[in-house]
């Protein structure tokens, strides 16, 4: 029988009780739940700045409030596998933050990692 927990990701127990209460709450897509975990789970490990990279804040805003969690107070803001995206790297010599957020900055806003 599989684990009930997501603990074995490194996860703090107080992310792991809140998506344990997002699963039990949810009614709906099942695909939305997913996307929503696996956004949290990356994000512990690649830190709340490089999910904003990697998405629209719409769909990172849908997440949030899905798991009833704000990323930026839950989540490292780098985390120790940051380095290994691309958008991260591309980040670091930007010299306008919010135009690269918004993607209008070429090859910031991608959700590929190396």
């Amino acid at each position: 029988m599989p684990p009930s927990s997501i603990q074995g990701f490194g996860m703090e127990k107080r992310i792991d009780k809140k998506v344990q209460k997002a699963i039990n709450a949810f009614h709906g897509n099942l695909g939305e739940l997913e996307q929503a975990i696996g956004m949290l789970v990356v994000g512990y490990r690649f830190g709340w700045r490089v999910l904003y990279l990697a998405h629209n804040k719409r769909t990172v805003e849908k997440a949030q409030k899905l798991l009833n969690i704000d990323f930026r107070k839950e989540l490292p803001e780098v985390g120790d596998r940051a380095e290994k995206s691309y958008a991260w790297k591309a980040y670091q010599g930007v010299t306008n933050v919010w135009k690269a957020v918004k993607g209008e900055i070429k090859g910031i806003k991608t959700p590929e990692i190396q």
